[in-house]
């Protein structure tokens, strides 16, 4: 008992001294020794596995962010594209007082050496050095095989298209694709027993007067995006006189195939000189995007048609669903008769983008959010 009080009154009294001692007892470091921070300064692994998710969350969201903004400042160039496309075909209209034609056709002629409105509209250009390259008064096959390079029109081509290049003959360069077809209206392209033409702002063997466009400027189409590379098929062996409202109205014709595993297989919108719907025209039959689905030897292709290509033969009339489609996700950019230019979502109407199309069908085009 006394020791023991003794004790008790000597750790009362020391009792920095006694602890110190104690530890030094069971070899304890004390608080703030080298041991206890040397235990304390490591990470265990569920903190470096956390800390490395962290990194990884933020890496993508930033990467997400730059892939974001590249794609937005690939689709303001796209629409800068079209804003000069438009302007070109306004300074023709102006200089000549119509829109011009397409195609011409002569009677039972194979008219395929005239040139589109893309190699039309190079003098109206600001800057470009692709028109003192050619001669519009001869055939372009001509000019290409003679020996003149191939060329490509910078602005003819978007810079999302992931096929931006040439086509090839022969295993050399040949004539490059364009990401911008001209409106050539809902599905009738032209009719060679009657000379008729469609009933968008851009026909084959007719100009157009803007004051023709009785649905107004800013509710008609002049230019939409379309992919370069696209499969196709054309010269249908039976023409369908309605048109489509089903890309499965279109499964059981059969024609010419352009269209295979490679993508130099699929050759619809590769050839910008062209002035045929297939290379360088669009209509609306089906809305931005839609997958217009098509089996051939066992495999599906998204495809444009053309039942009879302008030119050939003197009979037959052309029907086209020549879909515009782009790399920008949910929309296309579009270019209007009035020079504006703007996106339009997949998920817009038939109906309006139909209306859209047209230069006087008096329908009503909804205003844009």
């Amino acid at each position: 008992m006394k020791t023991s009080r003794a004790g008790a009154l000597f750790k009362a009294a020391f009792p920095l001294r006694v602890s110190m001692m104690d530890r030094r007892i069971y070899n304890q470091p004390s608080p703030g020794s080298v041991g206890e921070r040397s235990r304390r300064s490591g990470f265990s692994l569920v903190e470096l596995l956390v800390v490395i998710a962290i990194i990884g969350v933020l890496t993508a969201l930033l990467l997400s962010a730059v892939q974001a903004a590249r794609e937005s400042s690939r689709s303001m160039q796209c629409r800068n594209n079209l804003r000069q496309i438009a302007m070109s075909v306004l300074n023709m209209e102006t200089a000549k007082k119509v829109l011009p034609t397409t195609f011409r056709v002569g009677a039972g002629a194979d008219a395929r050496g005239n040139w589109s409105i893309h190699g039309r509209l190079l003098p109206y250009f600001e800057g470009s050095n692709a028109y003192s390259k050619i001669d519009l008064s001869r055939d372009w096959h001509s000019q290409l095989d003679g020996g003149i390079p191939q060329w490509t029109v910078p602005f003819y081509q978007c810079p999302s298209e992931v096929n931006s290049k040439p086509r090839l003959k022969n295993g050399v360069p040949y004539v490059s694709p364009s990401n911008y077809g001209f409106n050539m209206g809902r599905w009738f392209i032209y009719d060679p027993t009657t000379n008729r033409s469609g009933d968008g702002p851009f026909r084959v063997n007719h100009t157009t007067r803007l004051a023709e466009v009785a649905d107004g400027l800013s509710n008609t189409l002049a230019a939409a995006e379309v992919k370069a590379y696209t499969s196709y098929v054309r010269n249908t062996d039976t023409i369908p006189t309605n048109m489509p409202s089903l890309p499965a109205d279109l499964a059981s014709l059969t024609g010419v195939y352009h269209l295979g595993p490679a993508v130099e297989h699929n050759t619809g919108q590769t050839v910008w000189p062209e002035g045929r719907v297939q290379h360088t025209g669009c209509t609306a039959t089906f809305t931005p995007h839609t997958f217009v689905n098509y089996w051939n030897g066992g495999q599906v292709y998204n495809i444009d048609l053309t039942t009879q290509q302008e030119g050939l033969g003197t009979t037959r009339p052309t029907n086209a669903a020549v879909t515009s489609r782009s790399f920008h996700p949910g929309s296309v950019n579009v270019a209007r008769l009035d020079g504006s230019v703007s996106s339009v979502s997949d998920l817009i109407e038939t109906e309006t983008w139909q209306a859209l199309s047209t230069i006087n069908g008096q329908e009503l085009v909804p205003a844009e959010p």
